[in-house]
């Protein structure tokens, strides 16, 4: 790991314009849901990865630092799943309540959201 020059750890492969994560399908398998997407990063868990939520939390929510964000924590998914990724634990289909509505963004190696807005999400209403 490399420090940036403001002293702290750099975050691997962000471009310029942020780690971006775009939903291209949605698929019904089985009682859950495949969501297949792009990167402008190559995701590894140990470094910069993708999380997965449910809009009934916003980008903020689903960092490990949400506190700081002046919001209450939320649940998702951490993966380095790619180029797809089937719903399950936190984000499985029996934990979205009412919403229909999956959701991704960038996470660094702390779990913390890189920026929060920098999101794309996907109506799954007809995956359910």
């Amino acid at each position: 790991m490399t420090s940036s020059s403001a002293g702290g750890l750099q975050q691997n492969a962000c471009p310029v314009d942020g780690c971006r994560v775009e939903i291209t399908n949605a698929k019904h398998v089985g009682n859950q849901v495949r969501l297949t997407w792009k990167t402008n990063f190559k995701p590894d868990f140990s470094k910069n990865h993708v999380h997965v939520f449910w809009n009934i939390y916003t980008a903020d929510q689903v960092s490990n630092d949400a506190k700081a964000r002046g919001v209450v924590q939320g649940e998702w998914v951490p993966t380095d799943d790619y180029p797809a990724y089937v719903t399950g634990g936190a984000v499985s289909t029996a934990k979205r309540g009412k919403s229909t509505t999956l959701c991704v963004t960038a996470g660094d190696r702390l779990h913390n959201v890189i920026d929060s807005s920098i999101v794309d999400c996907r109506d799954v209403t007809k995956q359910l």
